[in-house]
């Protein structure tokens, strides 16, 4: 068995990432949400575009002002009232000064705002009654942003602050990767579908659906290829199709060392290179990691009518335990998948975090061992409660609500209850709430 951290290394190494020339597509900024930047964007807009108020008051000239108190008021000629989306008409003299509202802009001749509080107006004039500091509530032209210098790195996810940024930018398109494709197969004659009645010994196969959200939720295209029979033909013909359809595939069941489990067979008879064959991890231990080169038709994706391109894509083998197979996504695939989908080294992950254990927790000690539960903020601080029931490999029932998987290292049998343990969060546990 490889250790965890090794299994994880082997992974990722061997993860070439989307090609920032080859797979990528121009897309309208409103299609763009939850999408990967692939070249970075300048803008040559300044932000400001110009000097502004941040605040609703006056624009006076600091010189004029900065001897007002309360007791030794200073008084203004109103010259000019400047609402949003104006462009100021007068140049403020000495002794003058501009009704002006928020985000308007600074006239010519004042630099420093009056807060409204600390006004009172009278018909023509307003009265100082405190002095500002110098340059207050002045947002300079190009303070948060100067034309022509980076304003989104490649790389990035687009989220709404990202969209707004790029909206404000004027940026109608935005260059971003391809959605990897990501085919899935579930191996086993006793798996049904959802909708078949049950004969005894047989199971629904829920793999499928699962790894299908778990794939749409990483930013990929899930290809469900459905139920492949222990049948070593049939499931050849399967994982060759899946092979060219895809960008990774992923199949459950069918790698353990049962007299039916025949996927590392077929991968090696279709020329994959097989890496790994068992992880040091409790559950998940029966993983398959191989890898095919794959040549891609890159005229067809990018119409650049370059030649043909060789990569390597990865295969993943998981167990056909539920809980196994959702526990080794979240360890092993999701980052492959964040790597491969065109993302910076830092967002690859799993990113841990340190919780407190809300009971005793235990393991054998002899693998990696994960336990799932609740993880929330409590105090301010991350805390772990494990979920009821028996942690059993195949009970996927007490797995709803998952929001973390605590982690007790090799040789670590218990952490007891009020002890701190390391955390790989499930979801956003920000949001969670102790139950």
């Amino acid at each position: 068995m490889i250790p965890v951290e090794a299994a994880e290394k082997i992974i990722l190494d061997h993860v070439q990432p989307l090609d920032a020339t080859r797979d990528c597509e121009r897309l309208p900024l409103w299609e763009a949400g939850d999408r990967v930047l692939a070249a970075s964007v300048t803008s040559q807009l300044d932000f400001p575009h110009w000097d502004n108020s941040a605040m609703d008051g006056y624009a006076v000239r600091y010189e004029d002002v900065q001897t007002a108190t309360t007791a030794s008021p200073v008084t203004l000629t109103i010259v000019e009232d400047i609402p949003a989306g104006y462009q100021p008409q007068c140049t403020v003299q000495a002794g003058q000064a501009a009704r002006i509202l928020t985000g308007s802009v600074m006239p010519a001749g004042a630099d420093t705002i009056v807060m409204q509080e600390n006004t009172q107006r009278e018909g023509a004039t307003v009265t100082i009654l405190a002095a500002p500091q110098p340059q207050a509530f002045v947002r300079h032209r190009a303070a948060f942003y100067q034309a022509g210098a980076p304003l989104l790195s490649a790389g990035l996810r687009l989220q709404a602050p990202e969209i707004a940024v790029l909206a404000a930018a004027q940026c109608a398109q935005v260059r971003v990767y391809r959605r990897p494709r990501v085919a899935i197969l579930s191996t086993g004659d006793e798996l049904v579908g959802i909708d078949q009645p049950l004969q005894p010994g047989q199971i629904v196969d829920s793999n499928q659906y699962a790894l299908a959200s778990l794939v749409a939720q990483a930013g990929a295209v899930p290809v469900r290829m459905g139920v492949v029979p222990d049948n070593p033909e049939a499931l050849r013909q399967s994982i060759a199709t899946a092979i060219e359809q895809a960008d990774m595939v992923l199949s459950s069941g069918g790698v353990s060392v049962g007299d039916y489990d025949y996927v590392e067979d077929v991968l090696a008879d279709l020329g994959g290179r097989i890496h790994i064959r068992a992880v040091a991890v409790k559950p998940g231990k029966p993983l398959t990691v191989a890898t095919f080169e794959k040549t891609s038709d890159v005229s067809s994706q990018a119409g650049t009518g370059q030649a043909n391109h060789a990569s390597p894509m990865l295969y993943f083998g998981l167990p056909g335990n539920p809980v196994s197979a959702l526990v080794t996504f979240w360890r092993f695939v999701q980052p492959a998948l964040q790597k491969l989908s065109g993302l910076p080294p830092s967002a690859w992950g799993p990113m841990f975090v340190q919780a407190t254990a809300r009971a005793d927790l235990r393991s054998d000690g002899k693998r990696e061992s994960y336990l799932w539960g609740h993880l929330y903020l409590h105090d301010g601080l991350y805390a772990f409660d494990l979920a009821g029931g028996s942690h059993s490999s195949g009970n996927l029932i007490n797995l709803a609500g998952t929001s973390g998987l605590a982690v007790l290292s090799v040789g670590q049998t218990q952490v007891k209850a009020g002890d701190s343990i390391r955390v790989l969060p499930i979801g956003s546990p920000l949001l969670n709430t102790p139950k």
